[in-house]
């Protein structure tokens, strides 16, 4: 499994249709607002480099509300907390 995270700068007038646009593409998991240089940021989960790689250059970069990418590939996990049980809180 290929983890990545894709940083993206967006069009001002275009933020949120452009997180709504990322979520709908296959391999995307999470889309987050941010404050600082970055407007999104993404999180992908795939299976191999060649499906990030289709992801990022056929699919991603397809669409109009993106100005610009920085994609940080993930190797390793390292938490000590359940993530899943904590961002879940109240979801129930």
């Amino acid at each position: 499994m290929v983890t990545a995270f894709i940083l993206v700068n967006a069009r001002r007038d275009a933020v949120n249709e452009t997180a709504q646009a990322l979520l709908g593409l296959a391999g995307v998991t999470e889309v987050y607002s941010t404050a600082g240089e970055w407007d999104l940021i993404s999180v992908v989960r795939v299976k191999t480099n060649d499906e990030l790689a289709d992801l990022v250059t056929n699919h991603m970069l397809k669409l109009e509300g993106i100005v610009k990418t920085q994609t940080v590939i993930a190797f390793r996990a390292y938490s000590e907390y359940d993530l899943e049980r904590m961002f879940g809180l109240g979801l129930e």
